[in-house]
């Protein structure tokens, strides 16, 4: 009776400490791990690692969890849901490679061309969800929300913004470019993005427009436009993407049934 008593105030005593050092999810899980290595008879040091890795696993569950929110990233987007079978053209291994994140670390650009509903905004989140995971900062953003931050900004010079979300994230994805021809003030504020971001961030930029037709949506200024694609470009991964629409195949799917 004297030792369960004796072993359970050590234990709570050890628990305190824990909790001191800030290893919660630790103190938490202690007295469980601490059965597990007298049944399986785990040296000291085996016992302080799994203690140890514990607390590691359960603070990258809640860092990616923080993160993930703070991204705008939408939900339930990923490679791993992605139907590649569905889209041939789409090289597989090729979105495989970028998700290992080298890209970002080499603040290189995605752009991912064609027509709505194939895939474009599901490959870019999903990208966005893999950086997360590796560690970067990422900011998701409809175009028509990254133009309405940017113009409450549009006086301030971009050494004075370093600290903006749009700016300052390793990863910026910016979806629907193209679906709305820019007025003179967004398609300068849109050019002074890239220009900021150009080797100093990475982007993804989702768009049904062909980089040729970039010019009618940059408010028709076509040296603005070669001024900005020749940033956007250089050290770029295009797609162009050809294929049907998920959207069709659903309600395809849903007429028949």
């Amino acid at each position: 009776m004297t030792r369960a008593k004796t072993a359970h105030v050590d234990l709570d005593a050890t628990r305190g400490s824990l909790d001191v050092l800030g290893l919660g999810y630790a103190s938490e899980l202690l007295e469980g791990l601490l059965n597990e290595a007298v049944k399986d008879n785990h040296a000291p040091h085996v016992f302080l690692d799994r203690v140890l890795a514990a607390e590691q696993s359960r603070r990258e569950e809640r860092r990616i969890a923080t993160s993930l929110k703070l991204s705008g990233l939408p939900q339930d987007m990923t490679l791993g849901n992605f139907d590649f079978g569905f889209q041939p053209g789409i090289d597989k291994s090729r979105i495989e490679t970028l998700a290992t994140c080298a890209w970002i670390r080499a603040h290189e650009t995605l752009l991912f061309q064609g027509p709505p509903g194939i895939g474009k905004t599901h490959l870019a989140v999903a990208l966005g969800v893999k950086a997360v995971a590796n560690g970067f900062s990422v900011a998701f953003y409809r175009l028509e929300d990254l133009l309405h931050a940017m113009k409450q900004d549009a006086e301030v010079p971009p050494r004075r913004l370093k600290g903006k979300k749009y700016l300052k994230t390793s990863l910026l994805i910016a979806d629907e470019v193209g679906f709305q021809t820019l007025s003179r003030q967004e398609a300068s504020l849109f050019f002074r993005l890239v220009s900021y971001r150009y080797q100093r961030g990475s982007m993804i930029i989702t768009t049904n427009k062909s980089v040729k037709d970039w010019p009618e949506v940059m408010a028709g200024d076509e040296v603005m436009t070669t001024a900005l694609l020749d940033r956007l470009l250089h050290r770029c991964h295009v797609f162009n993407i050809k294929g049907r629409s998920y959207r069709l195949r659903d309600l395809e799917r849903a007429l028949k049934q």
